[in-house]
């Protein structure tokens, strides 16, 4: 048996199937064989409130150790889980192939399933979790929609803090009456045919985030990857499920994966990438959903040919080259590295996105923003989202760069939240960006040979 180990992480299937995986006395059993092991190392103590959670409650136990905690107390150390995988990915020595076997974000998983099994998630979060509808409704009245969910609107934010347990100081993303998937239908920029990488074909996935709440981050990539020679068609069948899993809605993240599959082979099948926009979408569509359904070819097939937007520019600048006309930036920037984005175990594909715009000065943050989802919204974790992202906010105000960007954009969001708290608080207030754009739309912006 070795510590740790130099070999990559890997991921066993998610047995979500088999009638063991829901059994109370098992999961309680392999919960406390893993908590026992992250005692005993504490490595990921400053990952997120996860792990000082579990080690507070053994520390304080009477005999110090696991064998007198009681299981019931193990709840608030699984609600703190947002699911980020960087315990997995980048601290922890012992998943497999490790004989240890951790895989703490899966069993926080399991737990929920099985809270979800015996109906203990609660109305809200599940309403919370359906995007699709959730994006068509807001947006058919988004004026209406972008008014109630303001942030400092003294009416509707109370209400819906008393409701739906969403904290009144939490910054909400704004819906758009028309998606990307409407725009694109109404049509795209022209491919540009003397671009290096012309000939290439790739349909684009247009993330509920992006489809619903910023379809401008979506013109943006489209006219990126028009300007290089792209060909793109634009698709959104359904959510990923990423707000399905973090409630522990395993089930309904495979019917969504099934139906997302299905179609997308054919145009796979006609020599289409895939390109997602958002990190969390992905991850998912690469790394989850082959946990979720091993078995099957369609999910296999997208998961082999689905690249994130910064990684699929990236990859032209590196194989074909990107077409001319960038000129620089008015301002530095500072690139946030989304946990989800890490996670995908690609390297820092934002971080080289910007510094292919000419003269880029380009400084980087590879830790939690604090967000984490659904999860940093509500009342009971937006202060602790706050508290754990604050380093990253310190460190943007203290980098002053004019632009402040995240692959994540929730993460953007809390982001700049987190400095505006800071800046009111300092002496000499420093200026805080009004928005944290996508790294691809500085890209663009550098196409259209403008500072604004």
């Amino acid at each position: 048996m070795s510590e740790g180990g130099l070999g990559a992480p890997e991921r066993h299937p998610i047995p979500w199937q088999d009638p063991e995986f829901y059994d109370e006395e098992k999961l309680d059993a392999e919960l406390r064989r893993q908590f026992d092991i992250c005692h005993g190392c504490r490595r990921c103590h400053n990952l997120c409130d996860s792990f000082p959670l579990l080690f507070d409650l053994i520390d304080e136990a009477k005999s110090m150790e696991l064998d007198t905690v009681a299981s019931k107390d193990f709840k608030p150390v699984v609600d703190a889980c947002t699911l980020c995988d960087m315990c997995f990915m980048t601290k922890c020595p012992y998943v497999p192939p490790h004989e240890f076997n951790l895989d703490v974000p899966h069993l926080m998983l399991r737990y929920r399933a099985v809270e979800l099994k015996k109906g203990d998630v609660g109305f809200v979060s599940k309403q919370i979790s359906k995007t699709d509808r959730n994006g068509k409704l807001a947006g058919a009245v988004a004026p209406l929609s972008n008014w109630a969910t303001r942030t400092g609107n003294s009416l509707t934010r109370p209400a819906m803090q008393a409701v739906a347990g969403i904290d009144r100081n939490a910054a909400l993303p704004k819906f758009h009456g028309k998606t990307l998937t409407a725009r694109a239908r109404s049509g795209g920029p022209d491919v540009n045919r003397e671009a290096p990488g012309y000939g290439r074909k790739a349909v684009v996935y247009a993330t509920c985030f992006v489809n619903y709440n910023d379809p401008e981050m979506g013109a943006d990539a489209l006219e990126v990857l028009a300007r290089n020679g792209v060909e793109t068609e634009v698709l959104h069948p359904s959510c990923c499920g990423m707000p399905k899993l973090e409630h522990g809605d395993i089930a309904g993240v495979a019917a969504n994966a099934k139906q997302v599959a299905a179609i997308f082979k054919p145009w796979i099948d006609n020599g289409y990438d895939v390109v997602a926009l958002t990190p969390s979408c992905s991850l998912m569509l690469k790394f989850e959903w082959p946990l979720i359904l091993p078995g099957d070819d369609d999910i296999r097939l997208l998961s082999q040919a689905t690249q994130d937007i910064s990684q699929y520019i990236v990859d032209i600048s590196k194989n074909e080259g990107l077409a001319n006309g960038m000129k620089p930036l008015d301002g530095g920037v500072t690139v946030h590295l989304a946990c989800h984005a890490r996670a995908q175990n690609m390297g820092q594909k934002a971080v080289e996105l910007l510094r292919l715009i000419p003269d880029a000065a380009v400084e980087v943050i590879e830790r939690c923003s604090g967000h984490g989802g659904s999860w940093g919204i509500m009342k009971d974790n937006f202060e602790t989202g706050i508290k754990i992202g604050r380093p990253v906010a310190r460190k943007a105000l203290e980098n002053n760069m004019k632009y402040v960007v995240s692959e994540c954009p929730l993460a953007g969001l809390h982001i700049l939240q987190g400095m505006e708290r800071i800046a009111g608080t300092d002496d000499t207030p420093r200026p805080v960006p009004v928005r944290a754009p996508h790294p691809v739309q500085l890209l663009a912006q550098a196409y259209r040979n403008t500072g604004k």
